[in-house]
């Protein structure tokens, strides 16, 4: 409503208790549309001008008008987006990421120009570079001054975007936010938003009681973007699928459009290791197969958590990142009370879980930063700090909750310290569990070292996987880019 009128917003400034003597320096600024100020000595200006500018009707009207008129990012704001993120090009797209980057672009011209509306879904696995597509698109689209935000359901993901966009701008921050914020947009208020993360998405609405979050966020935008990975739904409550997507969208007479990245992937990471991991778990129709080590990706079955940390420091000593993560098979103690617990034991090593505060504590990062601070290596992480995240060499620990017998996999819910799981009936948690360590499993870019607390997962996964002695995998291109 504003943003047509650029007239309709002046500024006033009164200093009732000053005369226009005392204050002359100040009256040397010429008034102009924008702004005018007005002493004691000039209420009476002041009232005049106020007549001016004020119309005698009732303001209910106009107020209600203005607050159900859309909001968005203003220009200025939008050319400081363009400006800041990505900056000198630090985050590089690849020929299929380049395709769904301008795919999207022409989308929001065109439904800007024909005022109508399109939903387009990105689908990739871990390392496929969705969200340096969505960044390329906040800088692009706002470059191109339509209004974008993005958002994701993760505090985790979007404070670590802050920190790799680099921008002091707060500014600029605030078109980084979650999923729930858009409750109460208007329809079509912004041209795209960008859904990163689009897996987190929540199956209701936070504040509306009886409305699914999918919808708020299809309504949200004429081009509303989704960057997801089916396999990555680890959480009750969370439905962000293709599939619900496309029937959320198909519910308004909308056909989404369909961009694939499993068949791009940058420099490090493997395609090949990622289907592996799907047939390990049972999450693809296909068996579970030997893995044979690539010349850029290994995997080894580890004798004992000992030895994947050893193993893992020498990737330190090697200016590599290397992080150890497992599932939530072990109480996670407040380390908010100033110290942090060992709470994983697993005979004679010990390590604590990942900081839960949000400052720094005796050099220890915070979560959010755990997955790309060098003083992350210290602690193992979880799925709640690991998910979106990336590193050069993976170490995971699989627990009791899930376990290799008679051929098949059983999830244990009894070994489960996860609260967000304690409540989910079996069939929910065998198909979340599996999807944890998935994601888990594909954190690596270099390569992966397992282990499991049960014996005969632990002998599954070496039957599956040779003994070590493969060549060392050549380390990837660094070019900084989130998954």
């Amino acid at each position: 409503m504003l943003d047509a009128e650029p007239d309709a917003v002046a500024g006033v400034a009164y200093l009732h208790n000053a005369e226009t003597t005392g204050v002359a320096d100040l009256l040397t600024l010429e008034p102009d549309q924008h702004g005018a100020l007005f002493t004691h000595s000039t209420r009476d200006q002041l009232i005049t001008y106020l007549q001016s500018r004020l119309s005698p009707a009732h303001g209910t009207a106009a107020a209600d008008e203005l607050i159900d008129s859309p909001l968005a990012p203003s220009r200025p704001l939008l050319r400081a987006t363009a400006e800041e993120i990505l900056h000198a090009d630090r985050f590089v797209l690849l020929d299929q990421q380049q395709v769904a980057v301008s795919l999207v672009r022409r989308a929001v011209k065109k439904a800007r120009e024909a005022d109508s509306k399109e939903v387009l879904i990105v689908t990739g696995g871990p390392g496929s570079g969705k969200s340096v597509i969505a960044l390329h698109l906040m800088r692009h689209l706002a470059h191109d001054r339509h209004t974008v935000v993005h958002a994701t359901g993760s505090k985790f993901f979007t404070r670590t975007l802050h920190h790799a966009v680099g921008t002091d701008n707060p500014r600029v921050r605030k078109l980084f936010g979650y999923f729930m914020n858009f409750a109460d947009t208007p329809k079509n208020g912004l041209d795209a938003l960008i859904c990163d993360e689009a897996h987190r998405i929540r199956a209701h609405s936070i504040r509306h009681r009886g409305v699914r979050q999918i919808d708020e966020l299809l309504d949200a935008a004429r081009v509303p973007v989704f960057l997801l990975d089916d396999h990555q739904v680890v959480r009750p409550g969370e439905m962000g699928s293709r599939e619900a997507i496309d029937q959320a969208a198909a519910a308004r007479g909308l056909r989404p459009r369909h961009i694939d990245l499993n068949g791009q992937f940058r420099n490090g990471g493997s395609r090949a290791y990622e289907q592996w991991v799907l047939r390990l778990l049972q999450l693809a129709d296909e068996p579970a197969t030997e893995w044979a080590d690539e010349r850029t990706f290994r995997v080894q079955v580890v004798g004992s958590p000992q030895q994947m940390e050893d193993l893992l420091r020498a990737k330190e000593a090697q200016h590599l990142t290397a992080r150890i993560t497992a599932g939530f098979c072990w109480r996670w103690s407040d380390s908010r009370r100033g110290r942090l617990v060992d709470d994983i034991t697993i005979g004679s090593w010990h390590k604590p879980w990942n900081l839960r505060g949000e400052s720094r504590l005796d050099g220890v990062p915070p979560s959010w930063l755990w997955a790309t601070d060098p003083d992350g290596f210290g602690q193992v992480g979880c799925i709640y700090t690991a998910q979106g995240f990336e590193y050069d060499w993976n170490g995971v620990i699989l627990g009791e909750d899930l376990v290799w017998r008679q051929g098949r996999w059983i999830a244990n819910p009894r070994a489960s310290r996860d609260p967000a799981l304690s409540s989910t009936d079996s069939a929910t948690f065998f198909r979340l569990v599996r999807n944890t360590y998935k994601v888990l499993l594909t954190r690596g870019m270099c390569g992966t070292l397992l282990y499991s607390t049960d014996p005969e997962t632990q002998a599954r996964l070496r039957q599956l996987v040779p003994a070590a002695g493969a060549a060392e995998p050549v380390p990837p291109t660094p070019v900084q880019q989130p998954t």
